[in-house]
C-alpha cells in the first residue's frame, strides 16, 4: 500500500469517526448530500470490519503498551471516581507515557496528577455546534484534524472509561491499535478491540473501575479516588477566602447542586445545617457549585448572613482548592462531594435516587442513604416529584455524621459509627446492576 493510500484511509476513518459522532450528536440518521459532483451523491457510513471481543483477554501485552491514552472526558464526578487508574498504570508500566483526554473546563482535575504526563483536550462544544447547525463538512475536517494530533502522539493504547460512542469515536480516532472500553454502549463496542463489562461489587466506591483495572491485571490496591493540585492553586484559594474574614482552618463546603432534581436535598435543610455548622461547631459554611446554581444557592443563603456563597464565582481548579483544606465537605451525589473524598477530606455524602458507595474505603466518609425500596431509581423515579428518598432525610442526621466525623463523642454514642442502612438481598441484586451518574 502507498503512503498516499495509507493517507487518504486514515482520513475515510476520521470522516467515518466524524459523523458517527454527529449521528450521535443530532440523535437521528444522518445522510451527506454532495452537491459540488455533476450529479448529487449521497455519502453513507461505511460497515466497520473491527470486531468486539467482550472480554477476551484479561491482560495488556506489557511489551507493547508504551503510550496510553485514558478517555474520561466528563463528568466532574465520573472523573473523579476514575482518578486511580492513572495511578494503577503508572506502577504497571513505569516508563509509559499516559494522556488523559477530558472536555475544556475540566483539566485541573488532572492536570497536577503526579501519574498523568499529558491532558488532551477535546473540543466538545465546537463539535456539538457544528453538528446542531448542519454544518456537516466543517465538522468532519475538524474531527479529522482533530484525530491527526491525537495519531501524532501514536498512542498504542487506549482505555475508553466511559464506553459511549462519543469516546468510542475518539479512541478510533487516536489510531491506537488497543482499544479497550468499559461497557461498550451506544454501539461503541465496535470501534474496540476489547470491552469488559460494567461490573463490580456494588456498595464500592468506583467499583466499576476497580473492576476495570484488575481485569487488565493492574495493581488495583485500594483504588480509592486521589486529587492533586499543584501548591501554588491552593496557596491562591486560601489567600481568597482569607480575604473573605474565613478562618481557612475552620469551614465547611456544602455542594448542594447537581443536574438533575432527584438528587436535590431540601434547601431548607442545607440552611438548617449551615446555621448549626456555624453556632454549634463554629466553622463557616461556603456554598460551591457552577454559575447554573446561583439561582438556588441565593436562595439557601437568603437570611443567613453566615453562609459564604462563592456559587459560580470560582473556577474548577479555586473550588477544589477551596475542597482540598475544608475541614468537612457536605454534598449530594455530585462531582464538589467526590472531591472531598478525593483530597481525603471528612466528608458526608447524601444519596437518593443514585447508587450509594456505603463502602467508600475510607473511614472519613459518611454516606447517608435510607435504603428505600424504590431506591436507586436513577433517571426513572416513581414517587411523582416528591423525592421522599431525599426529602426524609434530616437535617439532625446530617450533623450526626458530620459529629461523629469530627469526634463529637456524645453525638457518636446517638448515632454509632457503623450505623448505616444496609439493603435487603432483593436491594442488593439491584445495586449490582447501577451505576451511580
Amino acid at each position: 500500500m502507498t503512503a498516499r493510500r495509507r493517507r487518504l484511509d486514515a482520513v475515510e476513518h476520521d470522516r467515518s469517526a466524524a459523523f458517527a459522532a454527529l449521528q450521535h450528536a443530532c440523535n437521528r440518521p444522518i445522510t451527506l448530500r454532495c452537491f459540488n459532483t455533476p450529479q448529487s451523491a449521497e455519502l453513507r457510513l461505511p460497515t466497520t470490519r473491527i470486531r468486539s471481543r467482550s472480554g477476551c483477554g484479561n491482560h495488556l501485552d506489557r511489551q507493547d503498551v508504551k503510550r496510553i491514552l485514558i478517555i474520561r472526558s466528563s463528568a466532574i464526578g465520573d472523573i473523579v471516581l476514575a482518578s486511580p487508574i492513572a495511578h494503577c498504570l503508572r506502577r504497571a508500566y513505569p516508563d509509559a507515557h499516559i494522556a488523559w483526554l477530558v472536555e475544556p473546563g475540566l483539566e485541573a482535575l488532572v492536570a497536577d496528577d503526579p501519574d498523568v504526563d499529558e491532558v488532551v483536550t477535546w473540543p466538545k462544544s465546537e463539535w456539538v455546534r457544528l453538528a446542531r447547525s448542519g454544518r456537516l463538512l466543517a465538522l468532519a475536517r475538524v474531527a479529522t484534524a482533530f484525530g491527526r494530533t491525537l495519531r501524532q502522539r501514536r498512542f498504542d493504547t487506549v482505555l475508553d472509561l466511559q464506553g459511549l460512542l462519543k469516546s468510542g469515536v475518539l479512541a478510533r480516532l487516536s489510531g491506537a491499535s488497543t482499544r479497550i472500553a468499559l461497557g461498550g454502549y451506544e454501539g461503541s463496542r465496535w470501534l474496540m478491540t476489547q470491552v469488559i463489562p460494567k461490573k463490580g461489587l456494588p456498595l464500592r466506591i468506583s467499583a466499576e473501575y476497580r473492576h476495570l483495572a484488575e481485569r487488565l491485571a493492574l495493581p488495583a490496591g485500594d483504588f480509592v479516588p486521589q486529587l492533586h493540585l499543584a501548591p501554588q492553586a491552593v496557596t491562591d484559594a486560601l489567600t481568597r477566602l482569607r480575604a473573605l474574614d474565613v478562618d481557612t482552618q475552620a469551614y465547611a463546603v456544602l455542594a448542594p447542586f447537581t443536574t438533575r432534581p432527584q438528587k436535590h436535598w431540601r434547601e431548607d435543610g442545607w440552611q438548617s445545617v449551615a446555621l448549626r455548622l456555624r453556632d454549634e461547631l463554629g466553622l463557616q459554611p461556603i456554598l460551591l457549585g457552577g454559575p447554573a446554581d446561583s439561582s438556588a444557592a441565593a436562595r439557601i443563603a437568603t437570611g443567613n448572613s453566615e453562609i459564604i456563597d462563592l456559587t459560580g464565582r470560582t473556577t474548577l481548579r479555586e473550588s477544589a482548592a477551596i475542597v482540598s483544606r475544608a475541614t468537612v465537605v457536605i454534598g449530594v451525589d455530585t462531582g464538589l462531594t467526590h472531591m472531598g473524598i478525593g483530597f481525603d477530606r471528612p466528608t458526608v455524602s447524601i444519596f437518593g435516587s443514585t447508587r450509594p458507595y456505603l463502602d467508600p474505603v475510607r473511614t472519613n466518609v459518611r454516606p447517608i442513604w435510607l435504603g428505600l425500596a424504590c431506591s436507586p431509581c436513577r433517571r426513572r423515579p416513581t414517587c411523582g416529584g416528591a423525592f421522599t428518598c431525599m426529602a426524609d432525610i434530616t437535617p439532625e442526621r446530617v450533623m450526626q455524621e458530620v459529629a461523629v466525623l469530627l469526634g463529637d463523642s456524645t453525638r457518636e454514642r446517638t448515632h454509632p459509627r457503623h450505623a448505616i442502612s444496609i439493603p435487603d438481598p432483593a436491594t442488593l441484586r439491584s445495586l449490582r446492576c447501577q451505576t451511580a451518574i
